[in-house]
């Protein structure tokens, strides 16, 4: 679980989860870049300076594609290379979706949505070119299962899960692992919500190590690590094996007739690709050429 010699960038690392992600890599040997506005992220770098270890400080918004894109440039040039990207860096705008404006909603999904995907496609190009990359985004319970008050977040959240998907796939030819961590921890975005002893037991040390596994060497790719309390679990998305309803169309009815078939959970499986759907749809329907992973 050593990083020596490795280059990491933490996105929103000025405090809480992100401070204790960057401190926790510096210690296994990575150089750190720690990444945040104003001087929260010089305070964190000079920590795990006076700790022994190495990091500089970034300060920009990870919504400034071009800021993200001289962070980037400018860790190349220093360090040589981006071996671990964590996408942490987020905000809270917290209201009912009848009293959330517009605006409200469109800041948290540019902060957590856009800003993963400016930090993750200013270091793609140079982990396909080393042929290694380990890029962690960080979704949340209420993406996967939803929070009342939340909609903006829940959706940026669940988005993230689907980039980290796709870019798995895309990523897998060049040693480019992808990965989802769900944290429950006690950070500024969770005052006020849990009782002060629970929030004593969800401190951010205790989600670090799961972010540790999924930057490491034996790193798995396209896992939704949840973490908190010093319990790990996975979330998997999942497909049921369902039902083929006959008919040109087929009749709406005999779905809703048969209902309790379709959300049967017995053998259900976890696709490995976004086409095994139709792949399994198609085989039901008597297609001879599809070929359907767990059908």
């Amino acid at each position: 679980m050593q990083l020596k010699d490795r280059v990491a960038i933490v996105t929103g690392a000025g405090g809480g989860l992100g401070r204790c992600y960057a401190r926790l890599l510096a210690e296994r040997g990575a150089r750190v870049v720690v990444n945040d506005l104003g001087d929260a992220a010089e305070l964190v770098a000079r920590e795990i300076v006076d700790a022994g270890g190495q990091a500089s400080a970034a300060i920009c918004s990870v919504t400034d594609a071009d800021a993200v894109e001289r962070m980037v440039q400018q860790t190349l040039t220093e360090w040589g290379r981006v071996d671990i990207l964590v996408n942490n860096a987020g905000l809270l705008r917290d209201k009912s979706f009848a009293k959330m404006t517009l605006d409200d909603f469109r800041l948290v999904v540019e902060v957590h949505l856009m800003g993963a995907v400016h930090c993750t496609k200013a270091v793609w190009e140079a982990m396909r070119g080393q042929k290694y990359g380990r890029i962690v985004m960080t979704t949340s319970s209420s993406g996967l299962y939803g929070s009342f008050g939340q909609s903006n977040y829940s959706a940026a959240k669940l988005a993230l899960v689907g980039l980290m998907q796709t870019l798995a796939l895309e990523g897998a030819k060049y040693g480019i692992h992808v990965n989802c961590i769900a944290p429950t921890a006690a950070t500024q975005m969770t005052q006020g919500i849990l009782p002060e002893e629970q929030l004593t037991r969800i401190r951010p040390e205790f989600v670090a190590p799961g972010l540790l596994a999924l930057v490491s060497e034996s790193a798995p790719t396209r896992t939704i690590l949840c973490a908190g309390a010093g319990s790990f679990e996975v979330a998997n998305i999942t497909l049921t094996r369902g039902i083929h309803v006959a008919g040109d169309p087929p009749p709406a009815e005999e779905l809703v007739a048969r209902w309790g078939a379709v959300t049967d959970r017995s053998g259900e499986i976890v696709p490995g690709y976004g086409l095994v759907q139709s792949e399994i749809e198609l085989k039901k329907a008597g297609s001879d050429s599809a070929d359907a992973e767990g059908a």
